[in-house]
């Protein structure tokens, strides 16, 4: 039984996937520059685009998890399993996420970073 509210436990849960999806962002751009595409540019500003939003939502949880006494460490990794600590205003907690939810859900916000800003022509 976790004693963190599910509105904090969802802001810890940001501090865990949003520096995973800046780490993806940052390495597709290094992979888009070096691909001989014949035109390159529209996919550097997706992606850069998509790294400015991220970081400007990973800028907001840190304050928010300053304020409400919260921080989260990774413990240890294995094959299949994750395990961080999440110290909730002095208590902690050990929580396991599977590898593969992780994976799941940082698809599921890069689609949402790059779908926001969809305009139909």
């Amino acid at each position: 039984m976790t004693r963190i509210p599910e509105n904090d436990r969802n802001i810890i849960e940001q501090a865990i996937y949003l520096p995973m999806i800046v780490i993806i962002l940052e390495r597709d751009l290094q992979i888009i520059e070096k691909a001989p595409f014949k035109i390159n540019r529209p996919y550097l500003t997706l992606v850069e685009n998509a790294l400015k939003k991220v970081q400007r939502d990973q800028k907001e949880v840190r304050v928010k998890m300053r304020k409400g006494n919260m921080k989260v460490h990774q413990v240890s990794r294995d094959d299949t399993f994750t395990m961080f600590s999440f110290l909730y205003k002095g208590f902690e907690e050990q929580h396991n996420y599977f590898n593969p939810r992780l994976k799941n859900k940082c698809e599921e916000l890069l689609n949402y970073y790059f779908n926001q800003d969809f305009v139909e022509l």
